[in-house]
């Protein structure tokens, strides 16, 4: 005989070890009009596969009974039997009513024995067996709209209760986030009165699992009034029982308020953001929504008490043991290693929930294979390239060109990649001709319009780029690599135009200076080894080592010292996402032995660690990290001496902006000296920035403040949080986005050359030029990353991916950052129409919240 099982109908029954039922024939506890037999029952043993259905929805599927005798005394299966041929246990109106919602997929359980209700009626176990009842046990109904473990929620009354809150509960998208474990909300309003314990399970439907969002509706006293904290706890029931729940948002009900949190809640691309009309709205006097942000790892047998919006300072936290708790899993998970001595501080072991998004990694897959498959036509050879020509039609035929393709040998272009190229923090004022230098005013005749050297020195017209970070750098298979001078100059027209380079820092009689009076190709070649070396310090430091690497360092840090529940952190988390795992996953497979730099870079895997180890001592964080004062340290800050100059320009207002938007919710939290020196965690931060990098520290140069006090002012604080936000977005963006513009077309931006730095004036072919190119497959392989490299990984600046502050003053800051951001985006839109060539990199609406490519 067929059996099935109608999930629609609720019941509660006795289980013995050999399956649901044991015993005689089984009677409906609710309708006592319908007999299954015992042979019928006998056939429910643990794990046999069942047909089930739904009478009014005409819904099929199949669950699995557990083996699990844990609960043998008393299951809940929310099911009763009917056999095939023997009609239904209940009329179509019946079902109707009794059938909530409708019935998840249908999917194997491991275990029905815990209650899963999101029916309209409840069973409850109340005694031994009935009158008339084969089913050992009776049972009497309720009405309920969720399950609670507490029994005096079950002991009160229905008049002294009222269905009134609906919570949507969000569980992050972290790997291993969802739970099976037991998890209980209770609701304090601000008086003190709470809700009885409410457990957040749903019948027959799998919840609080990795990226879902599920509500639930909550009974609470007729007498409740606003919703003033919750608390929030779990066991360790289940296989799997962490959680990490990113939010529960909270919606009053009563009064018949049917208004939902957001429209699109429901969408699994929206991540929920309430902004300032919620929060105008629920400062009035009926408030319907409130807002609790939870962003971690909730863990067992701890008792969290959260106030609404869920941000503190720890000295004011009434949940401060759970606090103290929490980060001290955290510094469990997030430990240091520095790799090499001299290198930075980086994560020991990836925490899954910095790992990507499923979204994001598949993402971020398919996007390589698609450029992969643009260029399968492409022949994959050793060979080498035979004209330029020949090399330039490859990119109409698979990734586009970059923009200068046609102008790349010009002299004027030179000058603009010093000023709006991946690298535009390398150009100095010149006050002075170095000594090692082998320009005099022979060398650069006829190339000042009318003035003499000494002239355009004083007349502040002469402008330098010294590479002698990169002097001697030992490269993979001894290649060699300049490390040049290169001299500019500003002409009438205000354009940068090189007068001299020269490719090694001793003068000397193999070391000659080039101009552009020297024939076409050599000065050519000048320029290529020139861009070559550059592309190096790009790359090392600029890019991968001044924004990646340090900043990983700084993530570590917070997440070890700053509870989630810290404004501060609430404030830079942002700007953290998929940091650790770009950096894991980047020196995995680009910087590592035979990887994509130890290949395609001169300097290979053992230069860029070489070349990092030079450079981070010499990055400070009161001067590199602050946009200002590290052009003000290069002498081009003030546009009366650089005119033209679209980096600072545009990276200026921006950096204002994201300070401003710092210091609006910095000094709301900090509003007294008091509660600036009382942050215990704040004061932990900055010792571990400045800790030595041998001492389980960051080893960060020149924070502000100083190791007895740590911050000592507003100020600092605010400038701290700038810089670091500022080097995870703009930072970043000026560094990474445009690397195909200029990488992609390898002779503009060569990142290796193959043969020895130029050491005399010799006459370049154009064969011997194209010798000079690495051959089709490196050619081929330097396309594709940095065109995958140069693709955006998260969303605009400001449109943070997830909400953190959910505090008026916080969404009021967040609000008024993007509307300033959007004024900035039209300003620099105007900026490039009378631009020599567009830049538009640091647009914020290109510029990403974070270092996630």
């Amino acid at each position: 005989m067929s059996i099935t099982l109608c999930r629609a109908v609720p019941g509660c029954v006795l289980r013995g070890p050999a399956g649901v039922w044991k015993g005689r024939g089984v009677t409906c506890p609710f309708t006592r009009n319908f007999h299954v037999s015992p042979a019928a029952a006998s056939q429910l043993v643990s794990g046999r596969w069942i047909n089930t259905f739904y009478p009014t929805l005409h819904y099929k599927g199949s669950a699995e009974l557990s083996s699990d005798k844990t609960h043998s005394d008393a299951h809940c299966l929310s099911s009763v039997l009917s056999a095939r041929g023997h009609g239904c246990l209940f009329p179509a109106t019946a079902s109707r009513h009794l059938l909530a919602s409708t019935p998840p997929l249908c999917r194997p359980h491991t275990s029905f024995s815990s209650a899963r209700p999101v029916l309209s009626r409840r069973v409850v176990l109340i005694g031994g067996a009935s009158e008339g009842e084969s089913c050992p046990g009776r049972y009497r109904t309720r009405s309920f709209s969720g399950t609670s473990d507490s029994q005096d929620h079950d002991d009160k009354s229905d008049d002294d209760m009222k269905k009134a809150f609906q919570l949507m509960v969000k569980t992050g998208d972290q790997e291993g986030a969802g739970t099976d474990a037991n998890v209980w909300v209770v609701l304090e309003d601000e008086k003190g009165r709470a809700t009885p314990r409410f457990k957040l399970d749903k019948i027959l439907y799998n919840d609080l699992e990795r990226s879902k969002r599920d509500t639930y509706k909550v009974d609470c006293p007729e007498e409740f009034g606003r919703v003033a904290r919750i608390r929030l706890s779990r066991d360790s029931q289940g296989i799997a029982d962490d959680w990490f729940c990113d939010y529960i948002h909270i919606e009053d009900r009563r009064n018949n308020n049917k208004r939902k949190i957001s429209k699109d809640h429901a969408a699994k691309t929206v991540r929920n953001f309430l902004g300032s009309a919620y929060i105008k709205e629920n400062a009035a006097e009926e408030k319907t929504v409130y807002f609790f942000p939870i962003h971690r790892w909730v863990a067992a047998r701890n008792d969290y008490l959260f106030d609404e919006y869920g941000v503190c300072l720890p000295q004011l936290d009434i949940s401060l043991e759970a606090r103290k708790h929490d980060l001290q899993k955290k510094r469990e998970s997030y430990k240091y290693i520095v790799h090499a001595p001299g290198m930075v501080a980086q994560i020991e072991n990836l925490p899954s929930d910095e790992k990507f998004s499923e979204e994001y990694y598949w993402t971020f897959a398919s996007e390589k294979v698609s450029l992969l498959a643009q260029t399968k036509f492409i022949e994959w050879t050793t060979s080498k390239w035979n004209t330029l020509e020949n090399l330039k039609s490859v990119f109409k035929k698979s990734l586009g060109e970059p923009e200068c393709i046609d102008v790349w040998k010009e002299d004027w272009w030179f000058g603009l990649q010093r000023l709006q190229g991946v690298n535009p923090q390398v150009i100095a004022l010149c006050p002075a001709i170095p000594d090692n230098f082998d320009v005099t005013e022979e060398t650069v005749k006829g190339l000042l319009d009318d003035l003499t050297l000494e002239e355009a020195l004083k007349k502040k017209k002469l402008f330098i780029c010294d590479l002698e970070i990169t002097d001697n750098l030992e490269c993979k298979d001894n290649r060699e690599l300049a490390s040049p001078l290169a001299l500019f100059y500003l002409n009438k027209k205000n354009e940068l135009m090189p007068v001299a380079i020269q490719l090694k820092q001793k003068k000397g009689p193999d070391n000659p200076v080039y101009t552009p009076n020297d024939s076409p190709n050599t000065w050519l070649v000048a320029k290529m080894f020139y861009n070559n070396a550059e592309a190096q310090h790009h790359q090392a430091l600029t890019h991968l080592g001044y924004t990646h690497l340090l900043m990983e360092g700084v993530v570590i840090c917070t997440h070890r010292n700053l509870s989630p529940s810290h404004p501060l952190f609430k404030l830079m988390a942002p700007h953290f996402l998929f940091l650790l795992a770009i950096n894991t996953r980047g020196l995995e497979k680009l910087v590592a032995p035979g990887g994509w730099v130890d290949m395609c870079m001169t300097q290979g895997v053992q230069g860029i660690f070489e070349l990092m180890k030079r450079g981070f001592d010499r990055w400070r964080f009161d001067r590199e990290g602050q946009v200002e004062k590290e052009l003000e340290s290069r002498g081009v800050l003030d546009p009366d001496v650089l005119p033209y100059y679209p980096y600072r320009d545009d990276a200026i207002p921006l950096y204002n902006v994201i300070k401003k938007y710092v210091r609006t919710v910095v000094t709301h939290h900090y509003d007294t000296p008091e509660k600036l020196t009382g942050d215990w965690e704040l004061k932990w931060w900055r010792e571990e920035l400045v800790k030595p990098r041998d001492n389980n520290g960051v080893g960060l140069k020149n924070v502000p403040g100083n190791d007895e006090e740590g911050f000592t002012s507003v100020d600092q604080v605010v400038d701290a949080v700038t810089v670091i936000i500022a080097t995870c977005s703009l930072g970043h963006a000026a560094a990474n986005f445009q690397q195909y513009e200029q990488y992609g077309f390898v002779p503009n931006y060569p990142g290796i050359l193959m043969g020895p730095v130029p050491s005399e004036k010799k006459i370049y072919t154009e064969k011997d030029i194209m010798a000079l190119l690495p051959d089709k497959r490196m050619t081929l392989d330097i396309m594709v990353i940095t065109k995958l490299l140069s693709s955006r990984g998260t969303n605009s600046l400001g449109n943070f991916e997830m909400q953190y502050l959910y505090d008026p003053v916080g969404v009021q800051a967040a609000e008024e950052f993007k509307k300033d951001l959007k004024r900035l985006s039209l300003d620099m839109q105007k900026s490039n129409i009378d631009r020599q060539w567009k830049f538009d990199w640091l647009d914020p609406t290109i510029v990403p919240n974070s270092i996630s490519v």
